[in-house]
């Protein structure tokens, strides 16, 4: 794979957004760690904390409003990943207001959050969220789809980079998700509507080279997110009326923002396999099977080659699920499942060898009702 690195973008992920805090529960003790879901409520869209405990375990805490309206809706209504998204040092939280147009950024504090900006998004309908060090990129999906960037400072507030927006593919292109690579170089973006990966190039002043337009090598590309080798690895819901028949590649991003396939459509042994997840250590990925309510599994290797793990089938979740988007917690020894069909989020142990163990869920969530996005610390 080529790779060239901008200094500027080299001292910002050194750097990153502020130092990492360590999360304090309510009782001044350190807890582990925190996961948050987002309601996308269509009259005042919240964001509600759930306390981590050492066992995975999860206590809810508050809800917090971002300020603005999401889209409402039923089951998946944002069809995206990453409406909701850390940044890489844990210490600010992004959300879209799909309803209002605008994105909002929360302080962390442990399990608990502090408004610190709102911003009109650029666009239309946001939808999904990527930040890599002080640069901050929206996706658009309604209107004419786009992207737009932003810088963030220390405190969370954000500013629009002039001449920042470029469009995607088409109007109706289904934008599902965006992500940086690992080295800042390239934003990737899916279009599920045309089944395109885009890549544009991040100039030095934040703003992006012409889109680059890829087609997927596989039917149904819908999330993208990076091995840290580099390696772009995209979840594809597979064809209309396939059984089980999802999958997910891998690519390497070459210089001039074509993608060279690594490992072409690699079974999931699910169907609505739709959102992916990498362990902080690299080793594994994981997808959310939403039509088979499963989570499979795949070793990462070291040029970005993906192999099933054992089954490829690793998780289970409760029938009728529908499971969505899935996140990581920050040590790595926990995946957390929102299923949203049901109410409920679903708690999986990663164990050494990349297997699942099922801890349980925790429930009390409205069921059906157009929640979307999940994050972990």
């Amino acid at each position: 794979m080529q790779k060239v690195v901008r200094t500027l973008l080299s001292v910002a992920l050194a750097v990153g957004v502020v130092s990492a805090t360590r999360s304090i529960a309510q009782d001044g003790r350190p807890s582990p760690g925190a996961v948050f879901v987002m309601t996308n409520a269509a009259d005042r869209n919240e964001v509600i904390s759930f306390r981590r405990a050492a066992d995975g375990s999860l206590q809810e805490g508050h809800r917090f409003a971002t300020g603005g309206r999401g889209s409402g809706g039923n089951n998946d209504p944002l069809e995206s990943q990453g409406s909701l998204t850390l940044s890489q040092d844990h210490t600010l939280l992004f959300a879209v207001n799909a309803g209002s147009g605008d994105i909002s950024v929360f302080r962390v504090h442990g399990s608990d959050l502090s408004l610190a900006d709102k911003e009109l998004s650029g666009g239309s309908e946001p939808n999904a969220i990527a930040q890599q060090g002080h640069l901050v990129y929206v996706l658009n999906a309604g209107g004419s789809s786009n992207v737009v960037g932003f810088r963030v400072n220390e405190d969370g507030r954000l500013s629009q980079i002039p001449h920042s927006l470029s469009f995607l593919s088409t109007n109706t292109s289904g934008a599902a998700s965006l992500a940086f690579s690992p080295n800042g170089q390239f934003l990737v973006v899916t279009e599920r509507e045309t089944n395109d990966i885009d890549v544009f190039s991040v100039q030095s002043n934040g703003t992006l080279s012409p889109i680059v337009i890829n087609p997927s090598v596989g039917p149904g590309a819908f999330a993208v997110t990076f091995a840290p080798d580099g390696a772009a690895l995209v979840a594809e819901t597979g064809p209309t009326g396939g059984q089980n028949a999802s999958a997910i590649s891998s690519y390497a991003v070459s210089s001039n923002g074509t993608l060279s396939v690594i490992s072409a459509s690699v079974p999931t042994l699910g169907a609505a396999s739709c959102w992916n997840a990498v362990t902080p250590n690299g080793e594994w990925v994981y997808t959310s099977n939403a039509g088979s309510s499963t989570i499979s599994g795949f070793t990462i290797g070291s040029s970005g080659a993906l192999t099933a793990l054992p089954g490829t089938v690793v998780g289970t979740n409760p029938t009728g699920a529908t499971n969505l988007d899935i996140t990581i917690s920050a040590d790595g020894k926990f995946l957390y499942s929102l299923d949203a069909k049901v109410g409920e989020i679903s708690i999986f142990g990663i164990q050494s060898d990349g297997t699942l163990s099922n801890l349980g869920t925790v429930g009390g969530l409205p069921q059906d009702v157009g929640f979307n996005g999940i994050a972990a610390i």
